[in-house]
């Protein structure tokens, strides 16, 4: 797909403004929209590319068109990212930031956050192994060094016999399955002052403050674009 139609889609989800709210925000991120580098775009034409090929095989994603998936899934990802990232700290300051993408699926959020913050260490959770094999995949065809694929479900490595359950600064969830049981599954891989991010219809919203009731939550951001989807960030 052209780079250049890419970033146009992109606009809209790069030039929102963030709440003030959100953690690791500050003025001078707002001032002006973000831009993805030429290498950016090329890396999200590649995605798109085996993303489609990977779909006519196995079910991925149910969006095909090409601008559709651009506006759905790497939109709100990035929306998401610069939430997460902005600007300013969208470098090595975040070096050693471990990010978990529970039910990853495609990869989305987790993907394009690593795409937009390459620093960061991504582990992308999915049980299912023909999407983990694709997700393996995407990770070297856009040589991204800092992506652990785990082939397991989130539960499991809450009962890991090695020793200490795993624990992350964020984790995020996107269209999972059994969403209001698997809350509280995300929330015990947070570490301590980590941060649950949840990219989910308005309705949800409600249901989620009432199954974690114990962690501080941000008002929901909604997603440029979208009459229902917000960000709903919650810190433990």
């Amino acid at each position: 797909m052209d780079p250049a139609r890419i970033a146009a889609l992109l606009e809209p989800f790069l030039s929102a403004k963030l709440s003030p709210s959100c953690h690791f925000e500050r003025a001078s991120a707002l001032e002006k929209p973000d831009v993805l580098s030429s290498a950016q775009l090329q890396s999200i034409s590649t995605y798109i590319d085996l993303l489609r090929r990977w779909n006519a095989r196995i079910n991925l994603t149910a969006i095909r068109d090409p601008e559709e998936i651009v506006t759905r899934h790497f939109g709100e990802s990035f929306f998401v990212a610069r939430i997460l990232f902005p600007a300013f700290s969208a470098n090595s300051a975040v070096k050693g930031v471990h990010v978990a993408d529970v039910g990853s699926g495609a990869g989305f959020p987790g993907l394009p956050i690593n795409l937009w913050a390459p620093h960061v260490s991504l582990t992308l959770i999915e049980s299912n192994h023909k999407k983990a094999a694709f997700l393996r995949e995407a990770a070297r065809a856009l040589t991204l060094t800092n992506v652990n694929v785990l082939t397991s479900r989130a539960e499991e490595l809450l009962n890991q016999s090695s020793g200490s359950p795993a624990s992350f600064d964020i984790v995020t969830l996107r269209a999972v399955e059994r969403f209001e049981a698997i809350l509280p599954i995300a929330s015990s891989l947070l570490a301590p002052q980590g941060r649950l991010v949840l990219l989910i219809g308005s309705a949800q919203v409600k249901p989620a403050l009432a199954a974690l009731p114990s962690l501080s939550w941000d008002n929901p951001v909604p997603v440029p674009l979208s009459r229902s989807r917000v960000v709903a960030v919650a810190q433990r």
